[in-house]
């Protein structure tokens, strides 16, 4: 492989000497070994071009993903572990923990290791991976640990995002010209907006728990009677509590990344790839009932989805490689006009029960963003429990605020339907 990154790749790189890294927890009941730890990686390690790649910059400072065949193996750090938190404060420690990336690889795992129970987490750079990316290789990894037997097949990786996009969307000129102005525009618009020093981010922390399966049963009960989903319940009751604590502070916004998957079926479900589009939700009328919002929302959600053109997006994207770096700039000194930035996995397809261990939990991945804006929410739901993971930094959101929001976000979680829904 020898290609630049796609702008959303770029985006999530920041820069080499600060990855943003992305940190998914598995909590494993039974005996593993280092042996069998590195065998495992070593499968997976084969099977995943990014995982075998460094990364350069041109003399233009443009970051490309190159293949190294003398790229040294996944790393296992084993650390003593100490109770049922520990992982929080490691995947703190993690955030930070920048890789090498002219070196490589671009992956590592802590080993929290004791005599009953064990979690192990998997640490990426978010510019090679999304969620269903980390949820993949954590299902491999397990996989392979269980049955060391198991074959992972290779697959390539692709060349550049023009395999993606069709000849007549790339070639026509009326789009070329107008991309090449609206490109040349935001260079000029951004160089204003990031003038002046930068500001200094604060300290990250996290913020997770779980709803139990009652609660998550209850939960997805209703939201079917009333015609919503969880996606749209977990945003509405984010926004609302978030409007409940911080007042006009709140913009009733939330960012939702989409799996690109969906979209563009040559990136098959256990591809890596990092770059996700967004839809943005919001709410205005703070008045109706939660129900009635919920269903707008979701109503909302599948109209963004449907007018999303993402092939054109990614072509769009190209032409914004000379502004990269100042969009990282912004990125880092704007409040931004949401809430937060709502990832729902949604149930993850992965088992619980193997043949020489149980998958006991998985606790949601996390990434510390450096953005000023750096509110993250990761929900996932697994063996019958919905998982939250809440990320800021102090300088944007102190923690004892958003832990009021996460209080107040779980008292607005409707688990009873309130009547039968609305028939369209």
């Amino acid at each position: 492989m020898n290609r630049q990154l796609i702008l959303g790749e770029r985006i999530m790189y920041v820069d080499a000497g600060a990855t943003v890294n992305c940190i998914f927890t598995a909590k494993i009941r039974g005996a593993l070994t280092l042996e069998s730890l590195i065998d495992a990686l070593g499968k997976i390690q084969q099977k995943h071009p990014l995982l075998g790649v460094v990364i350069r910059e041109n003399e233009n400072g443009r970051p490309y993903f190159v293949s190294d065949t003398k790229i040294p193996p996944i790393p296992v750090q084993i650390v003593e572990r100490k109770d049922d938190d520990h992982w929080q404060a490691v995947s703190a420690t993690e955030w930070h923990r920048t890789f090498d990336v002219r070196k490589g690889p671009l992956a590592r795992v802590i080993w929290l290791r004791s005599n009953q129970v064990s979690e192990l987490l998997l640490v990426l750079p978010h510019c090679i991976c999304d969620g269903t990316s980390i949820l993949t290789l954590m299902r491999e990894l397990l996989q392979v640990l269980d049955k060391p037997e198991t074959t992972l097949i290779p697959y390539p990786s692709f060349a550049s995002i023009h395999d993606f996009i069709p000849d007549a969307l790339s070639s026509s000129w009326k789009l070329k010209l107008k991309l090449g102005l609206l490109s040349k525009i935001a260079g000029i618009v951004l160089a204003l907006k990031t003038r002046g020093a930068q500001p200094v981010q604060g300290k990250h922390y996290m913020v997770n728990w779980k709803l139990d399966k009652t609660a998550t049963a209850a939960l997805i009960t209703a939201c079917k009677i009333e015609n919503t989903t969880l996606h749209a319940a977990f945003s509405l009751a984010f926004m609302e509590a978030h409007y409940q604590v911080m007042g006009a502070a709140s913009h009733g916004k939330v960012i939702c990344p989409v799996d690109i998957r969906r979209f563009i079926p040559e990136i098959k479900q256990d591809h890596l790839f990092a770059f996700a589009p967004i839809a943005e939700l919001s709410i205005s009328d703070i008045d109706t009932n939660f129900w009635t919002k919920a269903r707008q929302l979701k109503a909302d959600l599948t109209t963004a989805i449907d007018k999303m053109d993402v092939r054109k997006l990614l072509l769009t994207s190209e032409y914004f490689h000379t502004t990269a770096t100042r969009m990282v700039d912004f990125l880092k000194r704007t409040d931004g006009t949401h809430d937060v930035t709502l990832s729902n996995m949604g149930k993850l397809d992965i088992p619980d029960q193997y043949d020489t261990f149980e998958l006991e939990t998985l606790y949601s991945p996390s990434a510390a963003f450096p953005w000023k804006n750096a509110n993250t929410m990761v929900i996932s739901t697994f063996r019958g429990q919905t998982d939250f993971s809440f990320i800021s930094c102090e300088t944007f959101l102190e923690e004892t605020k958003a832990r009021a929001i996460v209080q107040k976000m779980q008292e607005l979680l409707p688990i009873n339907p309130v009547h039968e829904p609305a028939h369209h």
